[in-house]
């Protein structure tokens, strides 16, 4: 439902219409089908690697782990409900707050108590009510069994997240040729599969982080297919369980999916982000669940990143928020706390019982050494990004854009008003991509 999703922050569409001003097709499309416009980043169904699928279902089968498809499932919902741990100072806060309220009502029932017997009842409900309503986080500990429930049970769904954030950068910057990844957190190593997928010829050095050796002994064995007796099939790829420590080695490309989520608190999170661009020469991503966690937790990487207060200056370019947002000033969903996410179809593992379609909800960052020549469209019109589901109704399509501007509009798009391209593209759009456009507003009875 669209306006379900975008009703938040659509203030007072009875009063005001949004538009989109028409693009020209010779500059917007260069020749090509409206379908194709360049603002389209949506990847079909995905698939694993045919090399990829065989060795995880070679390893699965091998494992032979009990009751496999109810722990895989415990732990993609384990994942996803997955919250930050809470900090020590607002737990302090928390634990004044409600003492100073028990404290309050136990003196207005004017019982005759000593106070030092007071104040140990008051501290023993305080600790009580803060171990039953505080999130009890603890990192998460893969061994060789618990890497292969991971396997099942986010393989595929990870790598579908991984390479539709690589592809955009593929896509839009086709010049782009990276040489040498960073995969901090690699896991199972699905973004050295999706980047190999993505860029196969000039990636000539790939290294995976993770401090679990049991997942990077799994990782090494997909890429051997399976079977360590393999040569492995992607090359030039290395495993650490610490990042290099020469602040001055960089990594064209440096990814970090769905880790910054399991560091235990804002300021480990923090200083790994600032390590990570320091050690980007080009393009940083950052991938975590499309909750509202996972959102929070990239806003507070960009906003890290953006005040650029990092004391170890090793590259003096500036970092630019590349995707999904199309500015640089503050998330206007922030405001209202609803996650910026999106979705990529894909095919999970043929186990048994497994669906043969699914969706990846996901969100993402990607930041950039340097600007992108032509993120501006025909007319000089800036690029928006697509928030929601695209509503396409009879003659006229309804979009829900974060614009250059840093506001989120509800833009009603039709032939007869914004030309038959605009229209046209926008219906050949959805959720995720991207439409050149420029809004503005005029007062009107209704939104047509």
């Amino acid at each position: 439902n669209l306006n379900r999703r975008g009703g938040a922050y659509v203030n007072d569409l009875s009063s005001r219409l949004t538009v989109a001003l028409p693009l020209v097709q010779p500059d917007f499309l260069n020749g090509g089908p409206h379908k194709k416009h360049p603002g389209v980043t949506n990847l079909k169904t995905l698939q694993l690697p045919e090399e990829l699928q065989k060795g995880a279902l070679m390893l699965i089968h091998a494992a032979q782990v009990n009751s496999l498809a109810d722990r895989a499932r415990r732990l993609s919902n384990l994942l996803w409900s997955r919250k930050r741990k809470v900090e020590d100072a607002q737990l302090r806060a928390r634990a004044k707050t409600l003492e100073k309220s028990l404290l309050e009502a136990e003196k207005s029932l004017n019982r005759d108590e000593d106070e030092s017997q007071l104040e140990a009842r008051i501290r023993k409900k305080v600790f009580y009510e803060l171990r039953r309503t505080t999130y009890h986080w603890s990192p998460l500990r893969y061994d060789e069994e618990l890497g292969v429930v991971y396997m099942a049970s986010r393989l595929a769904g990870g790598y579908a997240a991984v390479k539709r954030a690589l592809y955009e950068i593929k896509k839009r910057d086709p010049a782009f040729s990276p040489h040498s990844l960073l995969d901090f957190g690699s896991g199972l190593g699905t973004a050295v599969w999706a980047s190999h997928s993505l860029w196969p010829d000039s990636l000539k050095e790939m290294v995976c982080v993770d401090s679990s050796g049991a997942m990077n002994s799994l990782s090494d064995q997909l890429l051997r297919g399976g079977s360590e007796k393999n040569n492995p099939l992607i090359k030039e790829v290395y495993f650490r369980q610490f990042l290099p420590v020469s602040p001055k080695a960089q990594s064209d490309l440096v990814v970090a999916a769905f880790t910054l989520s399991e560091l235990g608190s804002c300021e480990e999170r923090e200083e790994a982000t600032l390590t990570l661009w320091r050690k980007t020469s080009s393009y940083l991503v950052l991938v975590e669940h499309g909750t509202l966690e996972g959102y929070q937790i990239l806003m507070e990487a960009r906003e890290s990143l953006l005040k650029n207060q990092d004391k170890v200056v090793v590259d003096k370019r500036k970092p630019s928020v590349f995707a999904p947002c199309p500015h640089e000033l503050p998330c206007p969903l922030h405001q209202v706390s609803v996650p910026c996410n999106f979705i990529q179809s894909y095919c999970p593992l043929p186990l048994p019982g497994s669906p043969e379609r699914l969706q990846e909800k996901f969100s993402y960052l990607i930041m950039a050494r340097t600007k992108i020549v032509g993120d501006i469209g025909s007319e000089g019109l800036a690029w928006a990004r697509l928030t929601a589901p695209v509503l396409r109704k009879p003659r006229h399509v309804h979009c829900q854009l974060c614009c250059s501007s840093g506001e989120l509009r509800h833009v009603v798009v039709t032939a007869r008003h914004h030309g038959r391209d605009t229209y046209r593209c926008a219906r050949n759009s959805d959720w995720g991509d991207r439409l050149p456009v420029a809004v503005v507003e005029t007062c009107s009875g209704n939104i047509e």
